[in-house]
């Protein structure tokens, strides 16, 4: 438990109906009862109470702000320690008033995350809960919030900690083996290590498999969309962000630049990316955005290539076709609205039909098919709901690959004949790193690296 009491704004600053200031410690109810001018002393409050009153300077007796007190002693709180929160009337000037008063008497400015931090280093979450929180704050859609709020319920530990208790049991077995040959207990044979560590890789492999589809709903698909110019790509954009977001004309090059824009489709978030018209072309400025396009596909997950099904294909249509059909591309035929001159064949001969899409960007018509062949591309048709684990942060993975690693080091050792001490190294290292996922034993620096990307208050 932390000895000094710590502050700060919990909501976003700006004009609103309320703002929170955050306070946490032992002394957080003492402090804030030195400012609160209510019918009851907040030092007599029970936990879990909201007092109605006025914030006041104490040295002035100058009403700040009139507010409601909210009082939730530890451990049943969010740190586990006594949080006071004051609410506040919102905007700029009220809140950093009274979060200034409360520094001035005894509490001290939180720094990033460290509320979160507190709750994980009092025991109340474990590593893994606690990175999901700043995951909960900056999820795109709906189906990344409910993947990163179940892990802030602890879907991930719940997965970790009974492989662990697995290993630890076999690394106990082990022990016992090498340390007391003479105790009646069941031998530690190749077979048997093998068996155990098999089980625990079995789900390891699991939730590895699950990781990519769980990072994509965490970071979004890098989607660029491409083709030549007055092939419908801007339309495109526009359409799958419900907005006109890009200009929209009958002239040929008007995008000159990247134009970016967040949407979700089927609960999956993507980084669109209207890029340029590739085309040859003499004028230094499109040349320029011609060249940025061709970077922007280097780095993209997701190609939407946009052809024109009211033109038959040009050169440059056709380099894209070859050079794409190996990535992540989906061809979208756009205007299926106007008459077709497009030969469907010479598009079919390297793209299957579930990476052929149909539809009017300008009317709207085919947008559902495209959201579902991306959905088929990334997550085998659908994103998987109820009870599914994603892992999806990048440090786990890395984490779970290790142990991966470790296990199956273990396992080719008992085929080579590795005495069983050697082999128990292993079996411990696998062990160490899923007890990382959890911040067992985990370093200052690894903490504070963490926890600095959090806000201020959370």
């Amino acid at each position: 438990m932390n000895e000094d009491t710590i502050a700060a704004i919990a909501t976003a600053l700006g004009e609103g109906s309320i703002a929170v200031v955050r306070v946490s410690g032992p002394n957080s109810v003492d402090t804030v009862a030195k400012l609160f001018r209510s019918k009851q002393n907040l030092r007599d409050a029970d936990s879990h109470t909201v007092h109605y009153g006025w914030i006041v300077d104490p040295r002035t007796e100058q009403v700040l702000d009139e507010v409601l007190v909210t009082v939730m002693k530890g451990p049943r709180s969010f740190t586990a320690e006594d949080v006071v929160e004051i609410s506040t009337h919102g905007g700029i000037v009220a809140v950093k008033s009274v979060l200034e008063l409360v520094l001035r008497h005894g509490a001290r400015l939180a720094e990033p995350g460290e509320f979160t931090k507190r709750a994980f280093l009092n025991g109340r979450i474990d590593l893994a809960q606690a990175e999901a929180v700043i995951d909960l704050i900056r999820s795109k859609s709906d189906r990344a919030f409910q993947v990163a709020r179940r892990q802030a319920g602890g879907s991930v530990s719940k997965q970790i900690v009974p492989l662990r208790q697995q290993l630890i049991e076999l690394i106990a077995h082990v022990e016992v083996n090498i340390d007391y040959p003479e105790h009646d207990v069941e031998d530690v044979t190749a077979d048997f290590i093998r068996s155990n560590c098999g089980t625990v890789l079995k789900e390891v492999n699991e939730l590895l498999r699950k990781s990519n589809e769980g990072k994509i709903l965490r970071e979004g698909i890098v989607t660029v969309i491409v083709g030549r110019p007055n092939a419908g790509k801007s339309s495109l954009l526009n359409a799958l962000a419900r907005d006109n977001k890009a200009i929209v004309t009958d002239i040929p090059g008007t995008t000159r630049d990247i134009i970016e824009e967040s949407v979700s489709i089927s609960g999956i978030p993507l980084r669109l990316l209207d890029t340029a018209g590739i085309r040859e072309t003499t004028d230094k400025v499109e040349q320029i955005g011609v060249e940025r396009s061709h970077g922007a596909l280097n780095e993209a997950d997701l190609i939407l290539l946009v052809l024109n099904r009211h033109e038959p294909l040009h050169d440059d249509e056709r380099k894209l076709l070859t050079q794409l059909k190996d990535r992540s591309t989906i061809v979208v035929v756009n205007k299926i609205d106007l008459p077709g001159q497009l030969d469907l064949e010479e598009i079919e001969r390297d793209y299957p039909k579930e990476r052929i899409v149909f539809l009017s960007a300008k009317e709207e018509e085919g947008i559902d098919e495209l959201e579902r062949a991306v959905s088929a591309m990334f997550f085998s048709g659908a994103v998987e709901s109820g009870d599914i684990t994603y892992v999806s942060n990048a440090r786990h993975i890395a984490l779970l690959h290790q142990t991966k690693q470790s296990l199956e080091d273990a396992i080719q050792a008992t085929y080579d004949g590795v005495p069983i001490d050697l082999i128990q190294i292993d079996i411990s290292s696998s062990w160490e790193s899923l007890g990382q996922i959890l911040g067992d034993a985990a370093g200052d620096s690894l903490l504070d690296q963490i926890f600095s990307q959090f806000c201020l208050g959370k």
